[in-house]
C-alpha cells in the first residue's frame, strides 16, 4: 500500500491546485475499501502540508515524501499492513548513502499522563487513551530495517520522530520528559522545537533531494514496473528474473504443487500413470501478473524436466518475445506457440500447456495458411477442447475486458464448461492488484469511468507521481512528444483506433502508404507484412519492440499484452461524445482514384473489417469498440498522451483529464532518476549454456 509518493515541493503544488487530498482519500477507498474519514482527510490538509512546508523552509523540497507507506515487504503484502504515515527519503549530505526518516504526523495539542511509571501511554482529548508515537515508530523501524525492509541488507541511515507540529513543549511534556522512550525512532518535535526541526533535516538530507533513493525503495516494494520484454530479455530467457508477490505467488505456487502431484516423474514414471486431468483458470485485468507467473512457472517447470508450450491467440506478443528475447534459438521459439498449433494431438501429449490471453480463444481452430485438405480436416471441434487434449494440466490467463474482436469466445463459463465435460478438477484463481501503468490503481479506475466501462461516475484525473496523463491539441503535438521521449532512451510508441483503411506494402520495395490521415499530418500503419519494407521498416508482429517502429501507428492487434514507458493514443470517429454518451460509428471507404488501389475515409468511423462486419449488431459493436480504447489505454507504464480526431470528444477528454501537471509530475525520461531509467536492452546472441548471466541489473516485474 501507498498513497502517493511526491518530493515536498511537488506535494505543496498538487495541493495549490486542490488536487492531493482527493486524491488520496480514492487510493484510500481503493486499498481499505471504505471512505477516509473527516478526521483523515483534515490530517493530511494540515500536518502533511505543514511537514512539507517545513522542508522547503529547511531548503529540502526535494526531500521525497511516501505517504501511507507498508514498513516492510512482508507488511505490503498483509490485508491489514504496518503502515508509516511519511517515509521521507534522500540522499545524506555527507555520507552519500540514502537517508530515511519515518514520520508519525499527530496533530495533537495536549497530552496527560495516565502512567505514573512511564510515559507509554497518554491521554489525549478528543482522541483517548493512546500509546507514545515512538512504540509504534519503533514496530516500523524494526520493520523497515530488517532483512526483508524496503532496502535490505544496503547501508542507509534510518530514523524516525512524531511530528507535533500544533503542540508546545509544555503541552505535551509527557511525551518528552526524562521517562519517555528513546531510541533512533524516538524523536518528537513541536512547535517550540522548530528551528531544530530546521537543522535537523538539513543533518539528515542533502539538498538535491533522492529521487534515485526513492526509486530504489519503490522497486523493492513492487511499486514499479519492469516492463515485460525487458525484464524477459534480462532473464535471458531460460529463467525469469519475476519477483511474484502475493496473490501471484499463491498463484504460482499452487500450480506447481499440482504439477509435482499429478504429473508422472520425468526421470522415474509410475507403473500406474495419475490420469486426473487439471486445469487452472487464472483471471486478472491488465498489469496483475498474469503474463509474469506464467512465464515464472513454465521456467521452473522446464528446469524440473517437464514438457511444457506456452501457447496465446496474440500474433504481436508472441513474435515480440521471440525476437526480442528468443536468442536465434529455434529449440526456444518452439515453446511459444499459438492456440491453433493444437488441432493435431502431441503425441505423448505435453505435461503443461499455459494458454495466456485465454479470452482471445475462438470458436474454431482456422489458420490462412491451410491448404484445402487441411481445411476439412482441421478446426472442426471446439478450440478449448483441443488445448485440453494437448496436455494433462492446463493454465489459462484470461481477462474478459480485453475481447477485442467477435470471434474471440474466451470466457469464463466457456472453460468451466469444458472442465465439466472433460470430468477435470477446476481450480480458479483472481488477481486484482495490478502493476501496469506504474501500480496506478487511480489511473486504470480513470480510464474504465471516462470510457464509461463501469456505471461508476468519472471523476478528473488527480496526478499521483506514477501515471501521467496529457491531452493534446493535434496529432503533430503527440508526436514530437513521443519521439523527444524516445530521442531521450524510453521506450514509446503511437497507436491508434482502427479509423482509417489499411494499404498492403506497395511496389517491389514495399514502402508504406500514409493511410492515416489527420489534415496536413500523414503516417502510415504499422507494416501489413511478414518482412521487412522499404527504409528497414520491420513486419507487424514485431513493431512494438523493433527501434524502426516507431515512424508507424500501431493498432490494438499489435498492441495487445505489450506496454512502453510513453504511449500516444489517437481516438478516431468510431468513438466520439455527443452530450452525455458516447456515440459509436461504423465507418466506409473510397478509392482514391478510379486506377487506384489505395483507399481512403469516405464516412469517418470504424474500419476494422471483423469489428465492423454488418454481421455484428450494433450492442457487440460498441463493446469491442468501446474494449480496444481501453487496451490502448493501458499499454504505458509512465505516461499517456491522448488526441481525439473529434472536437467535442477532444473537449470531453480534457475535462477530465485536467491541466498538465509540470513540477515534477510529468516524467520525460531525461528528468527521471537513473535507477527510474532501465535499459530497453536490444535483442543479443543467446549462450547456449543456458546458465543464468551473473551479475547486472536486478529488475522485477509485478
Amino acid at each position: 500500500m501507498l498513497l502517493l509518493k511526491l518530493s515536498a515541493q511537488d506535494l505543496l503544488t498538487l495541493h495549490s491546485r486542490r488536487h492531493m487530498v482527493p486524491h488520496l482519500a480514492a487510493r484510500w477507498r481503493h486499498f481499505r475499501g471504505s471512505d477516509a474519514s473527516v478526521t483523515e482527510r483534515s490530517a493530511w490538509a494540515e500536518s502533511l502540508i505543514s511537514l512539507a512546508n517545513d522542508l522547503v523552509a529547511a531548503d529540502r523540497g526535494n526531500v521525497e515524501m511516501v505517504v501511507e507507506c507498508a514498513a516492510s515487504l512482508a507488511e505490503a503484502e498483509d490485508p491489514d499492513p504496518l503502515l508509516v504515515d511519511v517515509v521521507l527519503v534522500g540522499r545524506h549530505p555527507h555520507e552519500g548513502r540514502p537517508s530515511v526518516q519515518l514520520v508519525e504526523l499527530k496533530r495533537w495539542s495536549t497530552v496527560t499522563r495516565i502512567e505514573r511509571a512511564t510515559a507509554e501511554l497518554v491521554h489525549v482529548p478528543d482522541f483517548g487513551d493512546k500509546k507514545h508515537p515512538a512504540l509504534q515508530l519503533r514496530e516500523c523501524y524494526e520493520a523497515f530495517t530488517s532483512s526483508k525492509g524496503p532496502f535490505g541488507n544496503a547501508e542507509f541511515e534510518c530514523g524516525g520522530f512524531a511530528y507535533l507540529h500544533n503542540a508546545t513543549d509544555e503541552s505535551v511534556r509527557p511525551l518528552i520528559g526524562v521517562d519517555a522512550p528513546t531510541g533512533a525512532y524516538a524523536r518528537v518535535y513541536t512547535a517550540d522545537r522548530r528551528a531544530q526541526f530546521l537543522d535537523d533535516l538539513r543533518e539528515h538530507f542533502a539538498a538535491e533531494g533522492g529521487a534515485s533513493e526513492a526509486e530504489t525503495m519503490l522497486r523493492a516494494m513492487g511499486l514499479r514496473n519492469t516492463p515485460l520484454l525487458d525484464a524477459m530479455n534480462w532473464s535471458r530467457g531460460d529463467d525469469t528474473v519475476f519477483t511474484l508477490r502475493g496473490r501471484q505467488k499463491a498463484v504460482a505456487e499452487q500450480i506447481l504443487d499440482a504439477a509435482s502431484k499429478v504429473l508422472p516423474d520425468p526421470y522415474e514414471p509410475a507403473l500406474v500413470p495419475d490420469e486426473r486431468r487439471v486445469i487452472f483458470l487464472v483471471t486478472g485485468g491488465a498489469g496483475t501478473g498474469k503474463s509474469a507467473i506464467g512465464l515464472q512457472i513454465k521456467a521452473q517447470l522446464e528446469a524440473q524436466g517437464r514438457t511444457v508450450k506456452y501457447a496465446s491467440g496474440s500474433r504481436a506478443f508472441n513474435a515480440a518475445i521471440q525476437e526480442h528475447v528468443g536468442y536465434g534459438d529455434k529449440e526456444f521459439k518452439e515453446t511459444f506457440v499459438y492456440f491453433n498449433k493444437f488441432v493435431e494431438t502431441p503425441v505423448p501429449p505435453l505435461d503443461v500447456l499455459i494458454c495466456d490471453e485465454a479470452h482471445r480463444l475462438r470458436d474454431r481452430s482456422t489458420n490462412r495458411f491451410w491448404t484445402e485438405p487441411e481445411r476439412e480436416k482441421y478446426g472442426k471441434g471446439p478450440q478449448v477442447d483441443e488445448l485440453l487434449d494437448a496436455s494433462q494440466l492446463t493454465v489459462f490467463f484470461l481477462d474478459e475486458g480485453q475481447s477485442v474482436r467477435p470471434k474471440e469466445v474466451g470466457t469464463v463459463a466457456l472453460i468451466k464448461d469444458a472442465a465439466e465435460r472433460y470430468g477435470a478438477e477446476l481450480l480458479e484463481y483472481g488477481l486484482r492488484e495490478q502493476f501496469r501503468c506504474g501500480g496506478s490503481d487511480a489511473y486504470i479506475r480513470w480510464v474504465r469511468t471516462v470510457l464509461r466501462a463501469t456505471d461508476e461516475k468519472p471523476e478528473p484525473w488527480r496526478p499521483d507521481g506514477l501515471m501521467h496523463i496529457e491531452v493534446v491539441d493535434t496529432p503533430e503535438e503527440l508526436e514530437r512528444i513521443i519521439r523527444t521521449e524516445a530521442r531521450a532512451g524510453a521506450s514509446a510508441r503511437m497507436v491508434a483506433g482502427y479509423c482509417w483503411p489499411w494499404t498492403e506494402p506497395v511496389g517491389e520495395d514495399k514502402h508504406l502508404e500514409a493511410d492515416v490521415r489527420i489534415g496536413g499530418w500523414h503516417r502510415p500503419w504499422n507494416a501489413k507484412s511478414e518482412t521487412y519494407c522499404a527504409d528497414g521498416v520491420p513486419p507487424s508482429d514485431i513493431w512494438s519492440v523493433h527501434p524502426k517502429g516507431l515512424g508507424q501507428i500501431g493498432c490494438v492487434y499489435t498492441a495487445q499484452g505489450l506496454e512502453w514507458d510513453w504511449c500516444g493514443v489517437i481516438m478516431g470517429e468510431d468513438m466520439v461524445r455527443r452530450g452525455d454518451k458516447w456515440v459509436f460509428r461504423r465507418g466506409k471507404e473510397r478509392k482514391e482514384g478510379p486506377d487506384s488501389d489505395v483507399k481512403r475515409v469516405d464516412r469517418p468511423g470504424s474500419f476494422d473489417p471483423k469489428v465492423s462486419a454488418s454481421g455484428v449488431d450494433d450492442d457487440d459493436f460498441a463493446r469491442l469498440v468501446r474494449q480496444a480504447y481501453h487496451v490502448l489505454l493501458t499499454r504505458a507504464s509512465r505516461a499517456t498522451l491522448l488526441y481525439s480526431t473529434d472536437e467535442e470528444t477532444r473537449a470531453y477528454l480534457k475535462e477530465w483529464a485536467g491541466q498538465v501537471e509540470i513540477h515534477g509530475l510529468r516524467p520525460t525520461y531525461g528528468n527521471l532518476p537513473k535507477e527510474a531509467r532501465p535499459p530497453h536492452l536490444p535483442k543479443a546472441k543467446r549462450r547456449r549454456n543456458r546458465q543464468r548471466r551473473k551479475g547486472g541489473p536486478d529488475p522485477r516485474l509485478f
